[in-house]
C-alpha cells in the first residue's frame, strides 16, 4: 500500500484533537488535516475483534487508510484496488468467510498482531503503522487495554462485529456494554490531547458505539467536559436518519429522539457547538435551549473538498480560523 497524506496548510494553525470512529469520522479527520497542522485523532476501539488469529481493528484501520490516501473511495473502508485472494481460498478451506478482509488489508493487521504479541500497546503499534504510510496526524486508540462493545438485542447478546457485519445490523438494540470498560485506562497521550487543544471535534460518528465507548474510558469524559477547549460537534442525524450505519435504529431502540436534537440531548454539557445539517433548520433553537450553539450549514461530506469545507466552517465556528 502507498499513498501520501493530505497536504497541510503552512504556517500557525490551532491544535485541534477528534474523537471518532467508522468512516464518517474518518472523512471528517481527513478534512482537519488539509487544514490544520497539529491534529491528533482519538480513535474508538470496542469494536476490535480477532478473526483467524489476527487483530483487526476497523475503525482505527479506517481513520487510518483515509488520511494515508489509500482507502477504497467506494465504500470509506478498505483498501483502494484491493484483491480477495486470501479470502477466497479460505471459503474454499471451509472457513466463515462474512467479515470481508482483502489482501492488502491483511498486512497491516498481520504486523498489528505480530507487534502486539511481542509486547508492544496498540499506541505504538499504530503509530508505527500510520507513519509507515505517510500519516502526518497523530493517531491514538482511545486505550491499550481490551474493551468490547457487547449488543443486546430481542435475539440474545451479540458481539459488536457479529451483529454489524455477520447480521447486517438488522437486529433491534435494546442495550449496549462496553465489557473491559472499567480496567481501561486511556492510551498515553489522550488526556494531554483533550486538555491541550485549542479545539475538540466530536465527528459525525455513531453516539453509541463510536464516540460513546471514547467517552466511557475512565477519565475521558471529565476531560472532555473540563478542557478548557472550544468543543464542536456534526451530527450523524441528517433529516430524521442516518447518513450511514445503525446510529437511527439505535437512538430509536434505546429511547431517543433520532434526530440532530436527540444527539445534542446525549452530548449535552459535552458541547459548545452542533453542527447541524440545512435540512434539519427549524431543530436549532431547541437545540440552543439546550446551551449548545449551533452551525447549520451542508453537513453531508461527500468528496476531499466537500470535507475540507466543512472542516473549515467547523475551526471557524469555534472560533479558531
Amino acid at each position: 500500500m502507498t499513498g501520501s497524506q493530505d497536504q497541510h496548510v503552512p504556517g500557525a494553525s490551532p491544535t485541534v484533537t477528534v474523537l471518532a470512529g467508522g468512516v464518517g469520522g474518518a472523512k471528517l479527520a481527513q478534512g482537519l488535516a488539509r487544514c490544520v497542522e497539529d491534529l491528533t485523532v482519538v480513535v474508538n476501539t470496542a469494536d476490535d475483534v480477532e478473526l483467524y488469529g489476527l487483530a483487526i481493528s476497523p475503525d482505527l484501520d479506517t481513520v487510518m487508510y483515509t488520511l494515508a490516501g489509500v482507502a477504497n473511495p467506494a465504500t470509506g473502508w478498505g483498501v483502494i484496488d484491493e484483491t480477495y485472494e486470501a479470502l477466497g481460498a479460505m471459503q474454499r478451506l471451509g472457513e466463515p468467510t462474512w467479515f470481508t478482509l482483502g489482501d492488502r488489508d491483511l498486512a497491516t493487521h498481520v504486523l498489528r498482531t505480530d507487534r502486539l504479541r511481542q509486547g508492544r500497546p496498540l499506541s505504538a503499534v499504530t503509530a508505527e503503522l500510520a507513519a509507515a504510510l505517510g500519516v502526518r496526524a497523530r493517531l491514538l486508540p482511545m486505550t491499550d487495554d481490551r474493551v468490547a462493545t457487547i449488543v443486546e438485542t430481542p435475539a440474545g447478546t451479540l458481539g459488536f462485529q457479529e451483529y454489524f457485519v455477520a447480521r447486517r445490523h438488522q437486529d433491534e438494540v435494546v442495550g449496549l456494554t462496553f465489557d473491559g470498560i472499567d480496567a481501561a485506562r486511556p492510551a498515553p497521550g489522550v488526556l494531554a490531547a483533550l486538555a491541550d487543544a485549542d479545539v475538540v471535534v466530536l465527528a459525525p460518528s455513531n453516539p453509541f458505539v463510536s464516540i460513546g465507548p471514547v467517552l466511557a474510558v475512565p477519565g475521558v469524559r471529565a476531560a472532555l467536559a473540563g478542557t478548557r477547549a472550544r468543543r464542536v460537534g456534526v451530527s450523524p442525524i441528517v433529516a430524521g436518519d442516518a447518513l450511514k450505519g445503525p446510529a437511527a435504529d439505535m437512538l430509536r431502540g434505546l429511547g431517543h429522539e433520532v434526530s440532530a436534537l436527540g444527539v445534542a440531548r446525549l452530548y449535552q454539557g459535552l458541547l459548545d457547538v452542533l453542527c447541524i445539517d440545512e435540512q434539519d433548520r427549524e431543530l436549532a433553537a431547541p437545540i440552543e435551549d439546550l446551551g449548545i450553539e449551533v452551525l447549520v450549514t451542508q453537513a453531508v461530506m461527500q468528496g476531499p473538498e466537500d470535507r475540507e469545507r466543512l472542516a473549515r466552517e467547523l475551526l471557524v465556528a469555534a472560533g479558531a480560523a
